[in-house]
């Protein structure tokens, strides 16, 4: 039962720590291409000092073959004059270097080696650390799209719809205003006219449009002369 409840308790803490990892992804993903690129950084530094001692040991072989070929030149003329103990002592100086060019012949295919391996090692690490770099860029953009996803679902979602209702109302209102507009024009169009008319009525202008108390008297008068 203990082991049962142990091992529970680690499956929680190691789920624990995985929803941690996930929910800082990102921050941890730069943190680690940094310091890959500063690891890729120490390698070619690394590789830059090799390639530069590569060439030292170069010119120094080429020193080296240089003073062997001049050493054997004077020894031959030093035999050729007889003088035997010059030329020993200038066989002994050929030994000695002969013996550094061996040297600096096999210190050359270490670095040969070395270097190659170090270039090819430096070249897919760069390569990793673009397609990381571009990884990086693309999960930031791809992180960024379902926030905006996110914020536009749930409650986000219900605030749009509200928003559009609210969209929808304004504009019918706006439209009953506008159709009030128009009628209210429209009758204002003959009222107007209408009072155009009276005025240039009264005005003499054409027949009047009521009559007036003289007309009222004298259409009464026609009827009392009727009955009489």
């Amino acid at each position: 039962m203990f082991n049962l409840i142990a091992t529970l308790l680690r499956g929680k803490a190691h789920a624990a720590e995985q929803a941690a990892t996930d929910r800082h992804a990102i921050p941890l993903l730069a943190q680690q291409i940094r310091e890959a690129a500063q690891s890729i950084q120490s390698a070619q530094h690394a590789l830059a000092v090799a390639i530069a001692q590569n060439e030292k040991e170069r010119s120094q072989h080429a020193l080296i073959l240089s003073r062997i070929s001049d050493l054997e030149e004077r020894t031959l003329a030093a035999l050729l004059k007889g003088n035997d103990g010059l030329a020993r002592d200038a066989a002994d100086a050929i030994a000695f270097l002969e013996a550094e060019r061996t040297a600096s012949e096999q210190a050359l295919a270490q670095f040969s080696g070395a270097i190659t391996k170090l270039k090819a090692t430096v070249r897919l690490a760069e390569g990793r650390l673009k397609d990381l770099q571009r990884g990086e860029r693309l999960a930031r953009a791809t992180d960024a799209a379902q926030k905006v996803d996110h914020a536009a679902s749930g409650v986000g979602l219900a605030t749009l719809d509200d928003a559009e209702r609210t969209l929808e109302r304004l504009r019918d209102r706006q439209k009953q205003t506008d159709t009030v507009s128009a009628v209210l024009k429209q009758m204002e169009g003959p009222s107007r006219t209408a009072g155009l008319i009276e005025r240039l009525a009264e005005a003499g202008c054409g027949a009047p449009l009521r009559s007036s108390a003289d007309d009222v008297l004298a259409r009464l008068r026609t009827r009392l002369d009727a009955t009489v």
